[in-house]
Parts: C-alpha cells; structure tokens; sequence
C-alpha cells in the first residue's frame, strides 16, 4: 500500500530562507527610499519612531490574542532576550534614517551591510578570508571619497553604528527566534523599540506632523519596518548567520536601484564601483563558508578534528509565510 500523502497546502510547503531574505530586502527598500521623502516634515527619527509605532500596533492587535500565554510561559532570560532584540531594532533603524538623511541611500546600506558581513567574516577559519572585508572596506572608501572631503562625517558615522547593530540584530534574532514564533517575537520587539525610540522621535511628530504625514507614514510602516522583520525573522529560523550575512550582501545593489528609481539618487561610477564591492565580498564570504565547511566534515571524517557541537534544537514552528 503506498503511504498517504499529507494535503497539498501552502502551509506545508516551507518557504526556503533564502527566497525570504531576497522579499525582505525588496520590500525593505522600496520603503527605505520612500520614507527619505517624509524626512523634511518630521525629521528622520520621527518618521521612524511613528513608522515603528504604527507597525507594532498593527502587530499587536493580529497577535494579542496568542501573544499574552505565550508571554507568561516564557523564561526571563527570554523575555530579557526579546527586550534587548527590541532595543538593538529600534536602535538599528533610528541610527540608519539618520545616515540616510545625511549621505545616499545606496552608501548608507552600504556602510550599514559592514555589520552581518563581519559576523559572516567571523564564523570562517581562515585568515585570509579577512580579504573579504578589505575588499568591503575598499568599496566603502569609493562610496564615500573621503580624498574629495564631500562625505558627510556624521551620516557615515551613523550608517557604520547601524551596522553594528545590524550584527547584533542578527545574532539577537536567532536567539528570539528560536523561543519565539516570528509572529511573536516581532510583536515584542517592535513595542520595545517604539518605546525606545520615542524620546528621539516624538517631538519632532507632535511638533510637525500632518494628518496627511501620519497617513503616508502608516502606509510605509507596513513596508518598512513590519514585513521585512517578519521576512527576515522566519528567514533566520532557517539558515545560519553566515548564510544570513552573504545573502544580505545584495543589499546594497537593491537600495542602490530603489535610491535610483524611486527617489531619482544618481550614483556616480565610483559609488556604483563601491557598491559592486561590497556585493562580491559578500558573496565571497559565502564561498569561504562553503569551502570552511567542506575542510571541517572532511577533517571530522579522518579524525584530525572532534565533531562540532550538536546544532541547538529547531525553532518552534510558526504558521509558514
């Protein structure tokens, strides 16, 4: 008798990560170049801080039903975990609309991809996979012409500390994510970072927002922050940090074309030279993944070295995207 096959459901059919990191990062950045728009009426972090407010409540109110059970059986050292995701979220978004107000859209994603691909870099055993982030450093160096005193000091200084908690953010979501349905874990974050982000973003809302404003912010909230979260939260339930940090190595090229088609930025050859850059050394770090990976099993199988530590236990399932 030949086994009963389960129904034919998009539920049951998972999504493979790698094709949520690429929505994520498309839907992303269509909201980042539309929210630069925004930044002359409220200012960059109070567009962020209403763009945040309005995601979490969306959020909340899909999920509070399932949210407050799962809230009370958590461990604290979980719930610590999500508050701290929640900080490092809010933090990430408040610095990098900060750079984008100051430099292009394309060199802040840019400077801010510096961040996941150093977590990619640091997982690999070899040093001359270091090569990876001078390649990304060179890239940066083009973005920016330092040589030519035209960039903006404190939005690079700002797009590099998004980066560093763009890396802390990766780490951070595994973490969640594996506690936590995506649903969930981004209801909490999202309210953290909203409250988080209030004293940065509030008066520059109550002082300068229209109805008109508030309308267009809350369209652009469910681009940016809401979808990309969830995207990128299930994602990471899936593939590994370094997986993770090659992928979003792309970043930079769909900011570039989003910054060009939707708001008319014009890079220049260097800037797009840059941005190629650091796409490669994305990609580069994925190969040395790979080929780190083929040298360990190969070694484990001759003995030379033990085996890795067992993988933590998967995540608890979510309802698929």
């Amino acid at each position: 008798m030949s086994p009963v096959s389960e129904p034919h459901t998009f539920t049951s059919r998972r999504i493979p990560g790698a094709v949520l990191i690429l929505a994520a990062m498309t839907v992303l950045h269509t909201g980042s170049a539309l929210t630069t728009e925004l930044f002359d009426d409220i200012g960059p972090a109070g567009t962020t801080w209403l763009r945040v407010g309005v995601a979490a409540l969306l959020l909340l109110a899909f999920t509070g039903r399932s949210l407050w059970p799962v809230l009370r059986a958590a461990q604290p050292r979980d719930l610590t975990a999500v508050v701290l995701l929640g900080a490092v979220s809010g933090a990430m978004m408040l610095l990098f609309s900060e750079a984008a107000a100051r430099i292009p859209l394309g060199t802040a994603t840019a400077l801010e991809f510096l961040g996941p691909l150093a977590v990619a870099v640091a997982s690999l055993r070899q040093r001359r996979e270091l090569a990876w982030l001078l390649l990304a450093a060179a890239g940066v160096l083009c973005l920016t012409s330092p040589w030519q005193g035209g960039a903006d000091l404190a939005g690079v200084l700002f797009g590099v500390a998004s980066g560093a908690c763009w890396a802390l953010y990766v780490i951070g979501t595994q973490h969640v994510g594996s506690r936590f349905s995506a649903q969930h874990g981004l209801a909490v974050s999202l309210g953290v970072a909203t409250v988080f982000t209030a004293p940065f973003g509030a008066p520059g809302v109550v002082s300068g927002a229209t109805w008109q404003v508030v309308a267009a912010v809350a369209g652009i909230a469910v681009l940016m922050p809401l979808v990309p979260f969830l995207l990128e939260m299930k994602a990471l339930q899936r593939i590994g940090r370094t997986a993770y940090g090659t992928l979003a190595g792309m970043e930079p090229a769909v900011s570039l074309l989003a910054a060009l088609v939707l708001v008319s930025q014009v890079p220049t050859a260097l800037q797009a030279a840059g941005t190629a850059l650091v796409v490669v050394a994305g990609v580069g770090a994925a190969r040395g993944e790979k080929r780190a990976a083929g040298r360990t099993g190969a070694e484990v199988a001759r003995g030379e070295v033990p085996a890795p530590a067992p993988a933590p236990a998967p995540a608890p399932a979510a309802p698929a995207l």
